[in-house]
């Protein structure tokens, strides 16, 4: 399990997300909101060690993570980064990188490495792209192949930020399903969300961040009902049962449409 410990951290001295303390537990998905710049990003480039701590400590498995290699929190750890580069290359040998913290030099596939990374593309949806090139799928299609190389590096907690970006609402779905699956498995899954209600619906816990700190941590219907999103958003949020389980949704305030706030 990796646990972060009153970590604060962030760029040029200047703390992004400050003194937080927070774990990602197997078998469930975490769903980490907030506003934009609220520090989510930031959050899990420090859990992965992209970015040193200023402040407290990560702990992977009760070890701290300056004490592991890269290739060691490679294995542990995947990310679906939000910003990344398109390369010329056939979308199944992208996916393939996937494998690289398992391989020594020179990286040579065995047939296990070609088989995680097919199931991977499999489960995505992104298998009949296999043979593209990455550069010519759309941005939806894309996406695809990212998730599919980082579930193809098979590891204890993955992080996706933001995974539903350029993805049509039925893809939006089928990504968090396979959140959802990958929990189901044991691993313990972060997503970075910004619709609320697709967040309040999908994980098992809720994380708000605002102004670099945490405002709360805990069930979707807890952190509902404590009225954090409100004061964090500043919209209305509301719940609604129906025939196909506990609903979300937002609508703006009427007082003010631009509101200038800052988490207390």
């Amino acid at each position: 399990m990796i646990a972060l410990q009153s970590v604060s951290a962030g760029y040029d001295k200047t703390p992004i997300i400050q003194d937080i303390t927070l774990d990602f537990q197997p078998g469930q998905v975490l769903a980490l909101i907030g506003p934009n710049g609220s520090g989510k990003s930031t959050l899990l480039k420090a859990a992965l060690r992209l970015l040193p701590t200023m402040q407290g400590e990560v702990l992977y498995d009760g070890v701290n993570v300056e004490k592991l290699k890269r290739k060691e929190i490679a294995q542990k750890a995947a990310l679906l980064s939000q910003h990344r580069s398109t390369p010329s290359i056939q979308a199944l040998r992208m996916v393939l990188h996937g494998r690289f913290p398992y391989l020594s030099y020179p990286r040579q596939y065995a047939k296990r490495d070609w088989a995680i990374a097919r199931a991977a593309m499999d489960a995505t949806g992104s298998r009949a792209h296999e043979d593209a090139n990455v550069a010519t799928l759309s941005g939806g299609q894309q996406q695809g192949v990212y998730l599919a190389m980082t579930l193809t590096q098979d590891t204890e907690t993955v992080f996706m930020d933001e995974p539903t970006t350029y993805l049509d609402i039925r893809r939006q779905l089928q990504t968090v399903q396979t959140a959802r699956s990958l929990a189901h498995s044991g691993k313990a899954v972060v997503l970075v969300l910004h619709d609320l209600s697709l967040a309040l619906r999908s994980a098992d816990r809720v994380a708000v961040l605002c102004d670099g700190r945490l405002q709360c941590c805990d069930t979707p219907q807890a952190v509902f009902e404590s009225g954090v999103l409100e004061r964090v958003f500043q919209v209305a949020v509301h719940r609604m049962e129906t025939p196909q389980g506990v609903q979300y949704y937002s609508s703006l305030k009427e007082e003010s449409p631009c509101p200038t706030f800052h988490c207390l």
